[in-house]
């Protein structure tokens, strides 16, 4: 099956496999006020007190704090993708603060993490994940996965 990404350039391509430790989020920095965006910016800076400066790509930090979170219950309107057929199964929404950018980034959360294994200020990481899955394309996507004592999580069953 293709993979392709649910919107082009806001993260690196992931491995087939899963696990990728090079995966980021994208975003871009003004050269001259040095401002962090996500999504990435191509036309101007948005810092209201930058006269604007040439915009250059760079990689996220893989590594943030969650600011806040909750249950996502209802199934969003388009152009989220979902198979329309299939049961609705709600997930984790995480709000992400990554210091380096002095932003908050939101997400999902991995699959099987839920609100009950979050709290505010605990690190996560930045991972890659599949958003929905057609006849011929896997749509992927970024998820945010809990570490504990600057580790992964276990996997949900384990």
């Amino acid at each position: 099956m293709r993979r392709t990404p649910v919107v082009d350039g806001w993260f690196s391509q992931a491995c087939p496999e899963g696990a990728d430790p090079d995966f980021r989020l994208l975003g871009t920095r003004c050269t001259a006020c040095a401002a962090v965006f996500f999504p990435p910016e191509e036309s101007f800076c948005r810092n209201p007190a930058c006269a604007g400066g040439g915009l250059v790509r760079v990689p996220l930090s893989k590594r943030g704090r969650v600011w806040s979170y909750t249950d996502s219950r209802y199934r969003p309107p388009a152009p989220y993708l979902s198979d329309p057929a299939a049961e609705w199964e709600p997930y984790t929404i995480v709000a992400v603060e990554l210091a380096a950018e002095r932003m908050v980034v939101l997400g999902q959360a991995a699959p099987g993490v839920g609100v009950e294994a979050l709290e505010v200020g605990m690190e996560v990481e930045v991972v890659p994940g599949v958003l929905y899955e057609d006849k011929d394309t896997v749509w992927t996507t970024w998820h945010w996965r809990p570490l504990y004592g600057g580790v992964p999580a276990p996997e949900a069953g384990s």
